[in-house]
């Protein structure tokens, strides 16, 4: 009898739990989004495309999709530049970097939902710290434009020091005798930066994009927490105004139609970077 010397047989069952997690509810939702389902008033019947043709000329969704591509390229930028620069610092030697690297972690440590609720009252405009320490009287969470940057702050307050981490990792495989060798030979600190560190860093810079940029366009919880969405949904990102049309009216048919194009907008974006990786790592 012919013995089988794969794993195959052991790795059926995670198979099995991850279509039951993942494709399962991605297809049910791609088939909700084909009809009007309000089960609070017994409706539900197929409708085709109208849900994708009312999205179309929805104005709400294109205020989220802008909210959202504002949100991901900004923070997603600051936090590159940040984490690069406090990256370089921390991998040089001086005395105790070891504390100063745990206490850069700090922030990413600290639960998204709490970091939302400090910054919440940071923001307060009546009791809040920040207007205290600036000496104005801003409404920070009541204006569209602050209450955005807001949010956008508070994001890179707390995730540089991941992209930080992630870098500075990259940073320490590049070999010493490169940096050695470019002195030798009379090159400045800017040159040594953009000549050996940024191309031997980009594999890992591209990684670092790709994990943020996914993670903040499918932002929820930090906005939500801070802002609600408000004031007047101008903050509303996509996964927000899907959130309060499937949880909070239980449209459950326009609902699944905007968590469909949240998942094509991120598939769209893993694409994209995955051409850029194997372009990155080719080179």
């Amino acid at each position: 009898m012919k013995r089988h010397n794969d794993g195959t047989p052991f790795i059926v069952p995670s198979l099995i739990l991850i279509a039951l997690i993942t494709v399962y509810p991605a297809v049910y939702a791609l088939y909700l989004s084909f009809h009007r389902k309000l089960p609070i008033f017994g409706i539900s019947r197929f409708t085709g495309l109208d849900n994708y043709l009312f999205l179309i000329g929805d104005e709400r969704f294109w205020n989220a999709f802008r909210n959202t591509l504002y949100f991901t390229v900004v923070s997603v930028t600051l936090e590159l530049i940040l984490g690069l620069a406090i990256a370089v610092l921390l991998d040089k030697a001086f005395r105790m970097r070891g504390i100063v690297r745990a206490i850069v972690l700090v922030p990413w440590a600290i639960p998204t939902v709490v970091s939302a609720k400090m910054w919440e009252w940071m923001y307060n405009s009546d009791f809040g710290i920040l207007n205290y320490l600036l000496g104005t009287d801003i409404n920070w969470l009541g204006s569209p434009f602050w209450a955005l940057n807001g949010a956008v702050f508070m994001d890179v307050w707390k995730t540089t020091p991941f992209v930080a981490i992630l870098l500075m990792a990259g940073l320490q495989v590049i070999p010493r005798e490169l940096y050695k060798a470019a002195r030798v030979d009379g090159a400045g600190s800017l040159d040594i930066f953009r000549r050996i560190t940024l191309p031997l860093l980009k594999p890992v810079i591209l990684v670092v994009l790709t994990f943020r940029t996914l993670d903040a366009f499918r932002i929820f919880d930090a906005v939500y927490v801070l802002t609600g969405g408000g004031p007047a949904n101008t903050t509303e990102t996509l996964s927000i105004y899907a959130y309060k049309m499937l949880f909070q009216t239980l449209q459950f048919g326009y609902g699944s139609t905007l968590a469909i194009m949240v998942f094509l907008c991120v598939g769209m974006i893993s694409l994209f970077y995955a051409r850029l990786l194997r372009g990155g790592i080719a080179a």
